[in-house]
């Protein structure tokens, strides 16, 4: 499956599957008003929404929705998000999952499952955040075969491959979210240029984030702690004006 974009008024360029349908998306959670409030902010992507309050429920919807993406509360009434998504990838089915978790139950298990290319939120969460993360987790499961241009972005010894996700420093491999990867490629894309925090939200983050600048320096923190530990610093504070990547 790949996806394609094209205009429409919402978050940025809207995502579809390559032969035009909507991308479907799965939510499980048992607080109808977070289910509501997430479906209302989906569909406004132009996405197919079916939502679950239990876990048992949620497997039976996503055998006849097939879902290509599924927002997946840890906590569940019946079988928790974890059993669920074991019992997803029983039946076959690798579709990528965003975490809903509140922010004092984040264990090892959670963490080993988003290292595999999954992602996770901690309540409480804007919609807006839950929005581009899994944007960004379609994107990254549903890429096309790149066109004939090389898929890879070299910048002194950081080197970024846009089709397999996979992210190098001086031969070290990187492990990074869908979020850090768009925030990463974007620097990258624009190396020696100051980008201003307004214009990483608006590209990375895609939508107007109202101001809440600092969802970008959370994560330079997180990059910088992944690209730039024990090495010469490649991620640049440029003080009132933004961020800027360059070799030393």
């Amino acid at each position: 499956m790949s996806t394609r974009e094209s205009t429409h008024t919402g978050h940025g360029p809207r995502l579809t599957k390559a032969d035009g349908s909507a991308i479907r998306v799965l939510v499980v959670d048992d607080e109808p008003t977070l289910t509501d409030l997430l479906s209302m902010a989906l569909r406004y992507e132009g996405w197919e929404v079916r939502t679950a309050g239990e876990g048992r429920q949620a497997l039976t919807i996503a055998r006849e929705f097939r879902p290509d993406a599924i927002v997946l509360d840890i906590m569940l009434p019946d079988i928790d998000g974890l059993q669920v998504l074991q019992r997803v990838r029983a039946d076959g089915y690798e579709t990528p999952v965003l975490f809903l978790t509140a922010k004092d139950s984040l264990d090892d298990r959670i963490a080993g499952l988003t290292a595999g290319g999954d992602d996770y939120v901690t309540k409480p969460f804007s919609l807006e955040e839950v929005v581009a993360r899994l944007r960004g987790l379609i994107r990254r499961s549903t890429l096309a075969v790149a066109d004939s241009t090389d898929p890879r972005i070299t910048v002194g010894d950081l080197t970024l491959d846009e089709d397999s996700y996979e992210v190098f420093r001086d031969g070290d491999a990187i492990e990074l979210t869908a979020t850090e990867f768009e925030l990463l490629r974007f620097l990258m894309r624009n190396p020696r240029r100051v980008l201003s925090k307004a214009q990483i939200l608006d590209r990375v983050w895609s939508y107007d984030f109202g101001g809440k600048s600092s969802v970008v320096e959370i994560y330079i923190s997180y990059l910088r702690k992944k690209i730039d530990a024990g090495r010469n610093p490649m991620i640049h504070t440029v003080r009132g004006a933004g961020y800027m990547l360059k070799t030393a």
